[in-house]
């Protein structure tokens, strides 16, 4: 078991490190620059904290925060900014492209890739591959890199050796909540940077930023992992703090209200407001954000009040013996 902890803790850093150098690779592409090459130091933090943990914790990730999700994500959001930067800025320029909307279209840079196949020189191959990635739109490689971030994100903490203090029945919930979380920022990130229109490049500045944010989500466990006492039998008699009873209530409510639903309500009705963008699910996703930061906060004060009555029947109950 501990081998095979250790090679999961190795291929999943070399798929975080795969991923990133893809996305290093787009920009340089698009760019036409070789010096964005450069980017690719991002990935030498991960290098290093995949070395320290194989050595000194035989791969296994920490309780309450995963360094390397986080130090993934580090290495691979600067090349989705200036995808999506240079996207908005050159999407009315952008040549004519197969998007991959359909299987006809897909069958076609496939088949393309295959017509021009035939000559067997090196240059002509990795010709005939440029020519088959470029009629790709670069929108459909941005979302495509989004995509496959996410998903990684949650394969990669499954194959993760858990930390210490992590339950099995934990990191199923932990999951499960990546799941939602990813639908609901890939949801933002596509219908939002769709709505932008030419001449507001500070919308997209906006919405990259909220976004970086809201995967901060991902390197913290404190969701789901339990921090109050295992025992409150024999010394349930002392005093048990509201944080500490109602952890992962209250870090679910902060997630919800500072770094996802509440951070997207504001900019879907900036959207609305201010840059005048209306329609249909525009309204609807703006109308789910508020709700939930509704039922977060009702959810808190439920918590708040209950926990009052429990710690006045504690002082209650201490005065009992008192009496006959």
């Amino acid at each position: 078991m501990g081998l095979f902890k250790f090679i999961c803790a190795i291929i999943t850093r070399a798929l975080f490190i795969l991923v990133s150098l893809a996305g290093v690779w787009r920009v340089t592409w698009v760019k036409k620059d070789h010096n964005y090459w450069f980017l690719t130091f991002l990935f030498l933090p991960l290098v290093v904290e995949m070395i320290i943990t194989l050595k000194s914790r035989k791969g296994q990730d920490y309780k309450w925060f995963s360094p390397p999700i986080f130090l993934f994500l580090i290495s691979i959001i600067p090349s989705i900014w200036l995808l999506e930067l240079h996207h908005q800025q050159n999407k009315a320029s952008d040549p004519q492209c197969k998007k991959l909307d359909s299987w006809e279209n897909v069958r076609r840079v496939i088949t393309l890739n295959e017509t021009l196949g035939n000559i067997t020189t090196y240059q002509n191959y990795l010709k005939n591959i440029n020519e088959a990635l470029s009629a790709v739109c670069s929108n459909d490689w941005i979302l495509a890199l989004h995509q496959i971030l996410l998903i990684l994100l949650i394969v990669g903490k499954w194959l993760l050796p858990v930390g210490g203090g992590v339950t099995r029945d934990e990191l199923s919930q932990l999951l499960l909540i990546f799941v939602g979380t990813a639908a609901d920022i890939l949801e933002f990130t596509s219908e939002t940077l769709s709505d932008v229109k030419e001449n507001s490049p500070e919308l997209v500045y906006i919405i990259l930023a909220v976004w970086t944010w809201s995967m901060l989500q991902f390197p913290l466990h404190l969701a789901v992992v339990n921090s109050k006492p295992d025992s409150e039998g024999e010394q349930g008699v002392q005093e048990v703090s509201l944080l500490t009873k109602h952890s992962t209530d209250m870090w679910s409510t902060v997630e919800a209200l500072f770094i996802q639903d509440g951070p997207f309500l504001v900019v879907r009705l900036t959207v609305m407001t201010y840059f005048d963008v209306f329609h249909q699910m525009l309204v609807f996703f703006a109308i789910k954000n508020f709700l939930v930061v509704i039922l977060s906060l009702y959810r808190l004060i439920v918590i708040c009040q209950d926990f009052k009555p429990s710690s006045s029947r504690t002082g209650r109950g201490s005065a009992v013996p008192c009496t006959l």
